[in-house]
């Protein structure tokens, strides 16, 4: 067998092999249940079977007290505000209580 055939197939199979092994260690230590199939999704999508657990795995740690669209507030750039039905931040043209515009008085 050429040694440089050897390095070219070997070195990616062994990372390929590698990530499939943290994503099956890594799923059981933080709770994303079955392991296997973790392993499994890794193993049969190379590299992206990876992206995709490591995805999974930062929802884990959501805080709906951090989350700055819990309320679904977006900020809408005051420039742009007439071309979206969505109320912004400091948006003061309508009131929320009666729909009647604001007055600076």
């Amino acid at each position: 067998m050429d040694p440089l055939l050897a390095v070219l197939v070997g070195i990616p199979l062994l990372w390929h092999l590698g990530l499939t092994a943290v994503a099956y260690y890594d799923a059981g230590r933080v709770g994303l249940e079955p392991p296997k199939k973790w392993a499994a999704i890794t193993f049969c999508l190379p590299l992206i079977g990876f992206f995709i657990y490591l995805f999974e795995r930062s929802e884990l740690s959501y805080d709906p007290e951090s989350d700055p669209y819990r309320d679904h507030n977006f900020n809408v750039h005051p420039s742009r505000a007439d071309d979206t039905p969505l109320p912004s931040r400091g948006d003061d043209r309508l009131s929320p209580e009666n729909g009647e515009e604001k007055r600076d008085e």
